[in-house]
């Protein structure tokens, strides 16, 4: 079938004045181009040439839209070519970090033993034996896991209490009164405490309880604790907040009491939010090393004992193998210890971030008919 010529002339006027569809792509190929050319003059690099090639886009871009469909909308496409730079100028060092740690941590992590071992008499000899020879590398990181899991799950089940029941007391018993704006004030100042100072206080605490020099994981836990309650009462408190009043005002009706209400009608409301937030508040202190350096030392056996005896983590670990190696004339296997733990920490984070996600899809409220 062929076109009539009023149809096209129609599908002419309506496209008339637009860049084609394949505008776009067009000047990305010459943007790559003339980037790689002038790189080459001064030096290339894939960064700067991905910088100047998409500084060439963007003003090619928004001078052909220009040229032929006027300022309005050069200015739109300008607007978009900022968003999506900034996006990628974001993206980039997340990349980065993701790639460079991957490349780096795989050769660790598929060392046979690396999860299931300790560094219980691994000594600088084996090292420059592993090196010399091109044997594996010897020792794992199986204490500091262990560790890090006690300390954390400890570190839980202190603070999801504390920040839970604070986070009731704000939104259901507070009514603006003085002891709920010195609690909101507090919070917020926690929020923003370093994590050294976090450990300080843990072992300064300890310190007039117990004695000096007092190092186990259950310090380090409570200096945890601190950093994750003011991220769990304010993720809880948010929750709290968007239950709707009328569920409240019905069980009041039917005659129930305040409490019972919050715990059967209020907290299962609300529980995919706190249970994300939660989840959150464990992967914002998982990664902490100040705080667990200052009160829980480092060890290299394994400590079952949480309230007992030095304790390692994924976080010291990396900083003593990358800080002291254990052999310093061949720091190369403990350089791959530090960057397989940081690998397997990043995991860690990693599925505690999905695992957010997935219990709050899950226990979200159903929607009705």
């Amino acid at each position: 079938m062929t076109v009539t010529a009023p149809v096209a002339r129609k599908r002419s006027a309506l496209t008339k004045g637009q860049l084609p569809a394949f505008a776009p792509y067009v000047v990305l190929a010459v943007a790559l181009v003339l980037g790689a050319a002038i790189l080459a003059l001064i030096g290339f690099n894939a960064f700067g040439w991905g910088l100047v090639s998409a500084i060439l886009f963007a003003i090619g871009l928004v001078g052909w839209s220009a040229a032929v469909e006027g300022g309005r909308k050069a200015s739109d496409k300008l607007a978009t070519c900022l968003i999506v730079g900034s996006f990628l100028v974001a993206l980039l060092p997340l990349i980065s970090v993701i790639w460079t740690v991957l490349v780096n941590g795989i050769p660790g992590i598929i060392t046979p033993g690396f999860l299931t071992t300790s560094m219980n008499g691994v000594t600088g000899s084996l090292d420059n034996k592993s090196v010399d020879e091109g044997t594996k590398v010897l020792g794992g990181i199986y204490h500091a896991l262990l560790g890090t899991v006690q300390i954390t799950l400890l570190a839980t089940v202190i603070s999801v209490p504390v920040g839970l029941l604070t986070a009731i007391y704000l939104v259901e018993y507070g009514n603006d009164r003085a002891l709920a704006r010195a609690i909101t004030f507090f919070v917020d100042v926690m929020t923003g405490i370093p994590s050294i100072v976090a450990g300080l206080f843990s072992a300064a605490f300890f310190f007039a309880v117990v004695g000096p020099g007092t190092k186990t994981g259950a310090v380090a836990a409570v200096a945890l604790s601190v950093l994750m309650i003011p991220v769990v009462v304010r993720s809880s408190e948010e929750m709290l907040k968007i239950v709707p009043n009328e569920l409240r005002e019905a069980a009041y009706a039917l005659g129930v009491r305040k409490w019972r209400t919050i715990i059967k009608v209020v907290i299962p409301t609300a529980i995919s939010g706190i249970a994300s937030g939660v989840t959150l508040a464990i992967a914002r202190v998982i990664g902490e090393t100040a705080p667990i350096l200052v009160t829980a030392g480092f060890a290299t056996t394994i400590n079952n004992n949480v309230f007992g005896g030095w304790m390692a983590s994924l976080p010291t670990f990396i900083y003593t193998q990358i800080l002291n190696p254990t052999s310093p004339s061949n720091p190369d296997p403990s350089s791959q210890r530090a960057w397989g733990a940081a690998l397997v920490l990043i995991i860690l984070v990693m599925l505690l971030n999905l695992g957010a996600r997935l219990i709050a899809r899950i226990f979200a409220p159903k929607a009705g008919r």
